[in-house]
């Protein structure tokens, strides 16, 4: 299990390949990888948003987002889990969060990366703050993970 925290932007797809080749001995076992990358956008509630700012507590912060990738370790069968999320400044399409899960099944990468996902935009104390056209803002909720709020 990798979690990290980054305050500079990173490349995903750099970051799965490096994996990949730690992975290298466990590769024959691995039937499936399952990919979430989350990347900031332009608009928030309609209004555009030129840049937002995420903050954190660093304790609470990564011990939090290894709760929850340990349980989902011991909900499903996993090989590796791969979790890199940003804090400072974030700008429009800066990727903000990998999350990346190797396992013998799809199912399992599937479900656990979705878990992962959705635990992390509920649980973890982040705090964002929006540079707007409008001004700057805290915002107050996190954007829904199911397409029926879309």
């Amino acid at each position: 299990m990798t979690v990290r925290l980054s305050k500079e932007p990173f490349s995903p797809y750099d970051l799965l390949l490096q994996t990949e080749k730690e992975l290298d001995g466990r590769r024959k076992k691995i039937g499936a990888s399952s990919i979430f990358i989350g990347s900031m956008r332009d608009f928030n509630d309609g209004v555009s948003v030129e840049s937002m700012y995420l903050e954190h507590h660093p304790e609470m912060t990564v011990k939090e987002l290894e709760k929850i990738t340990d349980r989902a370790e011991k909900r499903w069968s996993l090989d590796h889990v791969l979790v890199i999320h940003r804090i400072g400044e974030v700008y429009p399409s800066d990727p903000i969060v990998l999350v990346a899960v190797w396992s013998a099944h799809r199912a399992h990468s599937f479900d656990a990366c979705r878990d992962i996902m959705e635990s992390l935009k509920s649980n973890v104390p982040f705090w964002k703050r929006e540079k707007r056209e409008d001004g700057e803002r805290w915002v107050t909720k996190n954007t829904s993970g199911s397409s029926a709020d879309f």
